[in-house]
């Protein structure tokens, strides 16, 4: 039987899921208010919350000086790119390794997992030199081969979880109807798992636009993302924490509003028509 809870629980419940929440989008909030000041007022001791002349004028620096549409459009390009092209090979592996498992399918899930704790920086020089052979440095391509590839290993983890929980029981009627083994993922695997893809393409689609080792290291002028972007404002000079606060807002918004828009709308219709 469900345990009664009382109002003053729910109470203390939700005041506590409020005050972690806003606990952790406070760095967020900061920089936000932040980009709003000058730079006196962005460094001002003790810090000034709210109780601040608001300006524009960072904004208008950073579009001046920037171009952010071509930065924005790189960043959908390379997240979106290294999405589609991971789950094009994560949907096939996770499907073998949760319906047609072998002695060693968990070693080397383990070992897919394990290549996560390497340090990026032990492999940069090979890939750097491989990029330089290859023609690939400073391209979207290579940026988006590099992301897949660093992210695989989480598709292929969180789309094996979610294929475990489908019964094997409707694959197997499927194959007795006669559907083909790509029929069988097309058009029986992957409307069950819509909600667990979709789940797995938000993920991806944030850690690429949020990784910055890659994008600096492998890019200069024509594939650079927004991580490039919001990089440009350090300068030996100093840091301008206004400007600096104003560029990291403009490149934060689109993945707000997707994550906003996922969470009301995409994931849980997603989910309302699995369940139906």
């Amino acid at each position: 039987m469900a345990r009664a809870v009382t109002s003053r629980r729910k109470l203390i419940n939700t005041t506590a899921a409020w005050a972690v929440g806003l606990l952790i989008f406070f760095p967020i909030l900061w920089t936000i208010l932040t980009s709003f000041k000058t730079e006196a007022q962005a460094i001002a001791a003790p810090p000034l919350f709210l109780n601040f002349d608001w300006t524009l004028e960072n904004y208008g620096v950073v579009m001046e000086r920037s171009n952010y549409a071509r930065f924005l459009w790189n960043s959908i390009l390379i997240a979106g790119g290294s999405t589609i092209l991971g789950l094009l090979v994560a949907v096939p592996a996770a499907w073998s390794m949760a319906f047609v498992p072998s002695r060693r399918t968990k070693d080397i899930l383990l070992w897919m997992l394990s290549t996560k704790m390497l340090p990026a920086v032990g492999v940069l020089y090979p890939i750097y030199l491989l990029f330089i052979q290859l023609g690939l440095l400073d391209s979207r391509a290579g940026l988006i081969i590099v992301m897949m590839l660093i992210n695989l290993p989480i598709i292929v983890w969180m789309l094996y979880t979610y294929f475990r929980e489908i019964p094997v029981d409707i694959l197997e009627a499927a194959r007795m109807d006669g559907a083909s083994l790509k029929s069988e993922i097309l058009y029986v695997l992957t409307p069950m798992a819509i909600p667990g893809i979709a789940s797995t393409m938000l993920l991806n689609f944030i850690l690429a636009w949020n990784e910055a080792f890659w994008t600096l290291n492998l890019t200069s002028v024509n594939a650079a993302p927004l991580t490039a972007f919001i990089a440009s404002y350090s300068s030996p000079e100093g840091l301008f924490f206004a400007k600096l606060s104003a560029a990291s807002t403009m490149a934060i918004a689109p993945i707000l509003i997707l994550g906003w828009f996922s969470q009301k709308q995409l994931v849980r219709g997603l989910t309302f028509g699995a369940v139906k």
